[in-house]
């Protein structure tokens, strides 16, 4: 993926085929200090412009090179993950910002991987390397039903309905919860016509669970209950 260095940041920008193995087309920033998941540093690569123009008809590129309506079934399931990785980041930025802060971390990166992996038709035209970047294991999925566990020991049974309310980190809890759930269901409407990776369906439904448990904590923790529908 090329890049543009600012300051202590990369900004990561995403072309089309074959620079762009993931098929791309937004911008993320990782700062130098960290490494990615797989942890290799990313690679550096020439200056680019940030904007490609080649989106401007309404097409775009999946991994592999192929051309798609930007309303295509594929790229709403990878928009989709996107976009609840983008509300589980802002539901990271509200405080208190250390509630399950590495767990939600460690998601983020999930979600990336998630979303490529959706943008591949098939696997059978990107490098070995960039193929297990986009795994998801089922060993990602246990760590999720840990994690639900491990929160639920702190929580009162739930013997009611709860409404997504309460404090400001519960509540945007509650909305990466939703946001995850239409992913999921945008994932769903892919797998009925295409090869899904049946670990990436259980890792968002079992992901949509663990929100609502973080928020449910982050009530709980701030001495607030759950609000009761």
């Amino acid at each position: 993926m090329p890049m543009k260095a600012r300051g202590d940041c990369l900004i990561f920008v995403h072309r089309p085929w074959p620079v762009n193995r993931l098929g791309r087309n937004h911008l993320s920033v990782a700062c130098r200090s960290r490494r990615l998941a797989s942890g290799r540093e990313p690679p550096y690569l020439a200056d680019v412009k940030i904007y490609t123009k080649t989106g401007d008809a309404g097409e775009t590129s999946l991994a592999g090179g192929t051309r798609v309506s930007k309303d295509d079934v594929r790229v709403a399931a990878y928009g989709d993950v996107d976009e609840a990785n983008a509300a589980i980041g802002a539901a990271r930025a509200a405080p208190p910002e250390d509630l399950a802060a590495p767990l939600l971390a460690g998601i983020q990166h999930d979600l990336f991987a998630i979303g490529g992996a959706l943008a591949a038709r098939s696997e059978a035209g990107l490098r070995a390397d960039h193929r297990a970047r986009i795994a998801v294991t089922e060993e990602r999925v246990r760590a999720l039903e840990a994690a639900i566990d491990e929160a639920e020991r702190e929580l009162p049974p739930l013997t009611r309905f709860v409404l997504p309310a309460g404090t400001a980190k519960a509540a945007a809890l509650h909305l990466a919860r939703t946001a995850c759930r239409r992913a999921e269901r945008s994932a769903v409407h892919l797998a009925a016509s295409e090869p899904v990776a049946p670990e990436i369906l259980a890792y968002l439904n079992r992901l949509s669970d663990l929100l609502f448990v973080l928020a449910r904590q982050a009530n709980a923790r701030a001495g607030r209950p759950d609000v009761i529908w």
